[in-house]
């Protein structure tokens, strides 16, 4: 997209951008909480550890599944934990 485009071309970059900027404002603005439980799952899965670990370090099952379907928020000791346990900042997990 760096060469030298026609003018139609041009007109139809920028409606190629507002499309995808429609699009996404459409079906990629989740709430923050959902954005901590997909960010929860990504870490996750890069790390190559399973949701029994999660298990280990949040205490239940039902916490951890609350947790992962939004239902229920990540609080302070929880982020402090997963912080620990990823070795990342725990404000990543803090809404």
């Amino acid at each position: 997209m760096h060469r030298q485009r026609t003018p139609e071309e041009d007109k139809l970059y920028q409606l190629l951008i507002t499309l995808i900027e429609k699009f996404e404002q459409e079906y990629y603005q989740p709430s923050r909480q959902n954005n901590l439980a997909s960010m929860l799952l990504f870490i996750l899965e890069e790390s190559e550890r399973s949701r029994d670990d999660l298990v280990s370090v949040l205490g239940t099952e039902d916490l951890v599944d609350n947790i992962l379907n939004g239902q229920e928020k990540i609080n302070i000791e929880q982020a402090r934990k997963l912080g620990e346990f990823f070795n990342v900042d725990s404000s990543l997990f803090i809404e």
